[in-house]
């Protein structure tokens, strides 16, 4: 059984050597890239292909290339170094308490969070926080994160989700739009071009629903992140529906003023997403009840 598994464990050295042939397709830049000789590199692919008694690449006098083998070994042998170098930084850089990895809004952690994690690291400066921007859902697991600050509904597969913040949101345009445009009642929005959230494809027909109206069913331009169509709001091509919490400053400046209507209470809100398997990592639990901390004593404190 020992020497089954040791056939199946090649060591390092030739995985890197393999790795760095198969992603620059030549044994000369190889050898350079790791500071070898190119018989040496040679010698470390000889030595995976006598191990598995399969060729790994394809030769001829000009060029190098994987074979089909090679090709499916080579993208698990990516993945499984990775996870390495990303195992012995994590060990060099934490050795007590360790990391957590952490996946947030680009808006959202931007403008509330990150002015706030100074107080964090002063609290825990035995934690390391790496952050992941992440929009929409993803596999925990795949992505070897931790946690994430989601926006939606607390129906994460496979995991818990703590309450953070409920949004409210306003329709905001430049004043100059304003101004160049006969705005005066909610159903005048309707005839003005709307920008919209990709994913937040409900959220106008939501907004005017809630004014008693029926919403247009006209194309809108469509954003990924709400700093995007905060700057395409002030430079004056259309109607946005952002919450509040992610534009005080804009509306402080009067880069953004209110459009008619009342502002509206979303349906979803702001969350902290932990996976089961990793509610006792001792990071999580520091992050999750500082954030609740935070959020009950400033939900808006904002840095502009």
């Amino acid at each position: 059984m020992m020497n089954v598994q040791r056939r199946l464990l090649p060591n390092t050295a030739a995985l890197a050597a393999f790795e760095a042939v198969a992603r620059l397709g030549s044994f000369t830049a190889a050898a350079r890239e790791l500071d070898l000789t190119q018989g040496a590199v040679s010698r470390q692919i000889s030595l995976l292909e006598e191990q598995f008694g399969r060729r790994l690449f394809e030769r001829d006098s000009r060029n190098v290339r994987l074979s089909t083998a090679g090709e499916i070994y080579a993208e698990a042998v990516r993945s499984a170094l990775g996870q390495l170098r990303d195992a012995a930084l994590g060990l060099m850089s934490n050795r007590h308490s360790g990391a957590l990895n952490l996946a947030i809004l680009p808006t959202f952690g931007t403008r509330w969070l990150m002015p706030l994690i100074p107080d964090f690291v002063a609290r825990h400066p035995d934690i390391t926080i790496n952050f992941a921007t992440r929009i929409g859902r993803f596999d925990f697991g795949r992505e070897r994160l931790d946690a994430a600050i989601h926006h939606g509904m607390p129906d994460w597969p496979d995991a818990d989700c703590t309450l953070l913040m409920r949004e409210t949101v306003m329709p905001v345009v430049s004043p100059e739009f304003l101004a160049s445009r006969d705005i005066a009642t909610p159903a005048d929005i309707s005839r003005l071009p709307l920008l919209h959230m990709a994913t937040r494809p409900g959220a106008w027909s939501e907004w005017f629903e809630e004014q008693g109206l029926e919403a247009p069913t006209g194309p809108g331009m469509q954003f990924e992140q709400f700093g995007t169509v905060a700057q395409a709001c002030m430079a004056g091509l259309g109607v946005a529906l952002l919450p509040e919490i992610l534009i005080a400053g804009e509306l402080q400046r009067g880069q953004l003023v209110p459009a008619p209507g009342q502002p509206m209470q979303s349906r979803s809100a702001y969350y902290l997403v932990v996976p089961h398997d990793k509610r006792g990592h001792a990071p999580v639990a520091s992050f999750r009840d500082w954030l609740l901390g935070q959020v009950e004593k400033e939900p808006a404190v904002l840095a502009w």
